[in-house]
């Protein structure tokens, strides 16, 4: 299960993308990243590139960043990102 680990939103579950082609950024790693960018997040745009399942994105909206672009290739995961 993916969750949103920090913020405004900590907790919340995020839908996975059913393919092996999109594998989700492993817990810790997402939360030692998030602890260094956090200060850094506060109303920037941010870009999270090949998303899958938004989870960066969505994590970043969470911590404070007034704006996310999405951008994946894989049709599938743009419409779970969507809903």
């Amino acid at each position: 299960m993916i969750r949103i680990i920090g913020g405004e939103f900590k907790g919340r579950k995020i839908k996975k993308v059913p393919s092996s082609r999109v594998r989700p950024m492993p817990h810790r790693l997402k939360e030692t990243l998030f602890n260094i960018l956090h200060p850094l997040l506060q109303d920037k745009v941010i870009l999270d590139g090949f998303a899958g399942t938004g989870s960066l994105g969505l994590e970043a909206l969470s911590r404070g960043a007034a704006e996310v672009v999405f951008v994946d290739e894989y049709p599938l995961a743009t419409k779970i990102i969507k809903e």
